[in-house]
């Protein structure tokens, strides 16, 4: 597929061009090192590198042309240069017309918020394909067009290979994709060029202040999600989240909300809480669900939401709903002979850890059960949550486990450092500082008794760690099955 620059560029506000407008690109490079003969290469100005200084490397390497905010000296006087004030702005905007414009071929809904995001996604996305539907997903787990299985490097992909994913739906025949949109890339406008059906908010707590360094900074980034959402499209807000009225309050799209707590579009109750489920009731209607815990509720209620939104029958979505599992990596469980449950679960951010522990508290069986939590978080993320993580799991838990999560490239010994630091001497008298996550997850395991729920933090789905820049296959499901297994032989 080829396409002339000055069909790419047509929506775009250009400051300047030098050269050949009419040479046509076969491809777009944001990666220097990528770079193809015939590509346009856009210089981003990125956290880490500036891709201005790779302009003429770019140009050694054969590119027919480069999109940029300044053109550096030494570019050949004959070079096809596109000047914009913005190329992180622009990017979106000619990959959406590269790739003509995919989202507006599909109903493409959104899911942002701090916690939920996965769940929810994919739930709609499975929701739609049990009743038939041709759709997509994109999410931080994984990404599918259809049933084909795409790898996910990031929750949301940069806006090159976002629009190739979607160009790829359009052409298998989907009709609807739903996929997680995270703060990070509202910020840096993956998401520009992109035409959303509608939006649904889960909830804000913190996280990602390395990123975003205030709350409210991350605060307006999801904000500005709905801000940007067209008219016709629908936004569907958590009304019992804080801030879930301030996420809709300049949108032009059509308000909806959904809650436990209080008056709402969707409301829904629990009703039994067990290991295996929970009985809901969703606008009056009773319905026995595989998940557990509040937080899975209003997951559902969401879905629930969304689905009645893009017009499909109530009597289906009831059916459905009653039908899904969990997303790998949240609230996973596995039992042994002997009665010691261990709960997988992606929780990494306080809010989460929270919400994981009541939801267990609320199925142990019993009296004289305990709960054994191993923890970690993660390196080179925000620094602010660890103690606050610690201080959480060792209030909801009998036993605290300290362990090392990805550690990237920071000491894993200072990353627990600054968790222990949010303990209190009660908490540290049933706290154990095991660096090893394996052996973390085994020592937890040969501890617990029958009818103990060992509950282990947040990794979730991932199936690697990442120690000092080295990255090696590590699963906690894994993990916690052999673990379990060793307590029979």
């Amino acid at each position: 597929m080829k396409k002339k620059l000055s069909d790419i560029i047509r929506e775009i506000p250009v400051l300047r061009t030098t050269g050949n407008p009419d040479t046509e690109i076969p491809e777009i490079c944001i990666d220097s090192r990528a770079v193809s003969p015939g590509c346009l290469f856009v210089a981003l100005r990125g956290t880490q590198s500036d891709g201005h200084g790779f302009i003429s490397e770019s140009f050694r390497k054969g590119a027919a042309a480069v999109l940029c905010e300044t053109i550096p000296e030494d570019t050949p006087e004959d070079a096809t240069c596109v000047v914009v004030s913005d190329s992180t702005h622009a990017l979106g905007l000619v990959s959406a017309a590269f790739y003509d414009h995919p989202s507006q071929k599909l109903t493409l809904t959104g899911v942002t918020g701090t916690n939920g995001k996965t769940t929810t996604a994919t739930l709609l996305y499975r929701m739609f394909r049990n009743l038939g539907y041709s759709c997509g997903l994109l999410s931080t787990v994984v990404n599918y067009v259809n049933d084909q299985e795409i790898e996910a490097t990031h929750t949301t992909p940069d806006a090159v290979s976002l629009q190739r994913l979607l160009a790829g739906m359009v052409q298998a025949g989907c009709t609807h994709c739903f996929m997680e949109v995270s703060s990070h890339s509202i910020v840096q406008e993956r998401v520009t060029g992109l035409h959303f059906a509608g939006g649904v908010f889960t909830n804000l707590t913190q996280d990602h202040l390395d990123f975003h360094h205030t709350f409210a900074g991350y605060l307006q980034a999801k904000k500005k999600f709905f801000d940007l959402l067209p008219p016709g499209a629908f936004a569907l807000t958590n009304k019992d989240d804080r801030n879930g009225m301030v996420m809709v309050q300049n949108t032009r799209a059509k308000v909806s909300t959904y809650a436990l707590r209080s008056m709402a579009d969707f409301r829904a109750r629990v009703l039994e809480k067990h290991l295996g489920g929970m009985q809901l009731t969703i606008n009056g209607r009773e319905v026995w669900v595989q998940f557990i815990g509040d937080f899975n509720a209003y997951n559902l209620l969401a879905v629930y939401g969304a689905a009645m939104l893009l017009g499909l029958a109530e009597e289906d979505i009831l059916r459905c709903l009653s039908l899904l599992t969990p997303v790998a990596g949240r609230f996973q469980y596995i039992s042994s002979a002997d009665g010691v449950t261990a709960v997988v679960d992606y929780a990494h951010t306080p809010d989460a850890v929270e919400n994981v522990l009541k939801a267990i508290h609320q199925i142990v069986p019993g009296e004289g059960h305990k709960v054994i939590t191993v923890i970690g978080c993660g390196g080179d993320r925000d620094k602010t949550k660890r103690p606050k993580m610690a201080r959480i799991a060792a209030t909801g838990s009998h036993t605290l486990i300290l362990t090392s999560d990805n550690p990237r490239s920071e000491d894993p010994e200072t990353i627990l450092d600054d968790m222990q630091a949010g303990l209190s001497q009660a908490d540290l008298a049933k706290t154990l500082r095991i660096t090893d996550r394996r052996q973390a997850i085994r020592t937890a395991c040969r501890m617990a008794g029958a009818g103990d729920i060992v509950l282990i933090a947040g990794k979730g789905h991932e199936n690697y760690q990442i120690v000092k820049g080295v990255k090696s296959h590590f699963d906690d499901m894994e993990e916690a099955s052999a673990a379990l297994s060793s307590r029979s032989s």
